[in-house]
């Protein structure tokens, strides 16, 4: 099942970067593998997948020390600053980076081992509630804080949209990343570039690559739905 859904998956995103006039080559996708099985994960890695993203500091931890070792890591759920110091050599990128605090502890954990550590910083474009992010007008501000801060480096921007029944809902929040990423590129700000965004997900990736999208983050649509312990 795993197969057939990557296969399906990489044609669909190939027909929106056709419909969009972008290369494919453009777009990555993140097998989002949260609450799943080493199994499952050597399923999609054996179909050619080297990009995988977790929600969870633990399960991230376990797995990488569990998979092989040409795997990019992505952080992609909430970041907890107590928890930063088990990821910061492991991730090849943390996309849910939401406060300067967060960025601050990023940074003296990458001085402390030693690397430099790739971030996005998260966007609400919906304004929900229920999200976390920074809301769009904060995002300048925020940027030009974390830009002169050691072993960090911003690398775009990332989005969680609303779950809609209907993909093209979320075109507007999209195109909002988008135009944003653009607005802060026009900045020349050092040690800032804005040529990642990252969104996207099962039920809305199609739009995402039509409006920009860099990375792609999909769940569902490779391993099925969510496994939770009972």
């Amino acid at each position: 099942m795993i197969k057939e859904n990557l296969e399906l998956v990489s044609e669909n995103i190939k027909r929106s970067c056709e419909n969009s006039g972008r290369s494919p080559e453009d777009v990555t996708l993140i097998a989002v593998s949260k609450t799943k099985p080493v199994s499952a994960l050597m399923e999609a890695y054996n179909c050619g997948c080297r990009e995988f993203g977790e929600n969870k500091v633990q399960e991230l931890v376990e797995k990488y020390e569990a998979m092989p070792s040409d795997i990019r890591w992505h952080m992609i759920g909430h970041l907890q600053r107590n928890k930063v110091k088990y990821i910061v050599d492991k991730v090849f990128l943390i996309h849910s980076v939401d406060s300067l605090r967060l960025a601050e502890e990023i940074s003296r954990e990458a001085v402390k081992k030693q690397v430099e550590v790739s971030i996005l910083i998260e966007i609400n474009a919906a304004g929900e509630d229920t999200k976390y992010g920074v809301s769009p007008s904060e995002a300048l501000p925020l940027i030009k804080e974390i830009a002169v801060l050691p072993g960090i480096h911003i690398k775009g921007l990332m989005t969680i949209a609303p779950y809609v029944e209907n993909p093209e809902e979320n075109r507007q929040y999209f195109e909002l990343l988008r135009q944003l990423a653009v607005d802060i590129s026009s900045k020349n700000i050092d040690n800032i570039s804005m040529n990642v965004l990252s969104m996207g997900m099962t039920g809305d990736y199609m739009v995402a690559v039509e409006e920009g999208a860099s990375y792609v983050r999909v769940g569902t649509g490779i391993f099925g739905e969510r496994q939770y312990p009972i």
